[in-house]
């Protein structure tokens, strides 16, 4: 699916409580079943998951959010774009559709947001995935640091995008992956001076801080975990799949191989592998408690 298609079918929401005024969500919600949240990260927006999305809906309720400054969602500059504002963002929304709990899907940035929910919101988080997520101090990485800084007010919309595309090479391992599409589709939303502006400041929110302030705490993590790791990573290593996989408890991790940084584009079938059956089974844990809540049977082990 080109990004055009995936924008035409995305919902538009105002939220309340982000900022001091209400600020616009752009959100994908398709399929039925048990609701799951995906998040993407920086510099993408939840056309990340174009080649996975439709799969996952198949079983499950599937709400993708353009983060607050990223992809069709608000743009202008009146507001916080760090981790906990995006938070913020994820738990408004769930309150707006009226889920008092969901599965979380985190990548990159999103992954830190799911962290911090998991550990900040236990009750409003089922099921954790984590791909490739910030974590510890090992973020942001150089590119989003150049970009973060002021003077790149003063670069084009061209300069902005080629900088952009240039990335996107070192986070796919599969080359045949860095398709035209998808380089258009991730950089659309930042190509325009308001894109471009809106870029800058979610460049220049990010904050070690925010998963360096969690690690003490990732033992407390009650939601049942699944990692889906590229292993070729050049900017969040396995080695931080490898700790998290430690430090949570019930935690696993399935690491992908030949696949890297962006691995919902670069390993599509083999995310789904994993992430699908890890989804399945939340479903069927809850069937067997008749319906009552999952916490009860959080002991019980899972299948990858």
């Amino acid at each position: 699916m080109n990004h055009v298609d995936f924008s035409a079918r995305q919902q538009h929401v105002e939220l309340s409580g982000i900022a001091h005024q209400k600020v616009g969500i752009a959100y994908t919600d398709i399929g039925k079943g048990d609701a799951v949240i995906v998040m993407h990260g920086i510099p993408t927006w939840s056309y990340l998951y174009h080649d996975v999305i439709d799969e996952l809906a198949r079983q499950n309720r599937v709400i993708a959010p353009d983060f607050i400054g990223h992809g069709n969602s608000d743009q202008r500059d009146l507001f916080d774009r760090s981790l906990t504002a995006q938070r913020t963002m994820i738990l408004a929304l769930m309150d707006y559709l009226g889920l008092a709990s969901v599965s979380l899907v985190g990548h990159d940035t999103g992954g830190g947001v799911a962290l911090m929910m998991a550990i900040e919101n236990p009750d409003r988080v089922e099921r954790l995935i984590l791909s490739n997520i910030v974590a510890y101090d090992s973020w942001p990485i150089n590119d989003m640091i150049e970009i973060g800084r002021p003077d790149w007010k003063s670069k084009s919309t061209d300069e902005i995008r080629d900088f952009l595309a240039g990335g996107f090479s070192d986070g796919l391992s599969r080359k045949e992956r860095l398709t035209q599409e998808f380089i258009d589709g991730i950089v659309a939303p930042y190509v325009t001076e308001v894109g471009k502006i809106s870029l800058i400041r979610n460049a220049s929110g990010l904050n070690t801080s925010h998963t360096t302030m969690l690690v003490p705490r990732h033992s407390e993590i009650t939601a049942e975990t699944l990692l889906v790791w590229g292993v070729d990573d050049p900017w969040q290593p396995i080695s931080d799949g490898e700790s998290l996989a430690d430090e949570i408890p019930n935690a696993r991790l399935a690491q992908v191989p030949n696949a890297s940084h962006w691995i919902q584009q670069d390993a599509p079938e083999e995310w789904l592998t994993h992430v699908g059956p890890f989804l399945r089974h939340g479903h069927e844990a809850r069937e067997a408690c008749n319906g009552s809540a999952i916490r009860p049977c959080k002991g019980e082990e899972f299948v990858v």
